[in-house]
């Protein structure tokens, strides 16, 4: 699904949704495709 989205926009993306409070299940699906792909960043919590 985010497989196209680079890591820096897929963690941007993940930082904004958290700060806008989106979905709980959209969330934890940024959050999937980050630990599957071995990021290691900064997230807002």
């Amino acid at each position: 699904m985010f497989s196209s989205m680079s890591n820096k926009v897929l963690i941007e993306t993940y930082n904004n949704a958290v700060k806008l409070k989106l979905d709980v299940d959209f969330l934890k699906l940024l959050e999937e495709e980050i630990n599957r792909r071995g990021i290691q960043s900064e997230k807002v919590e």
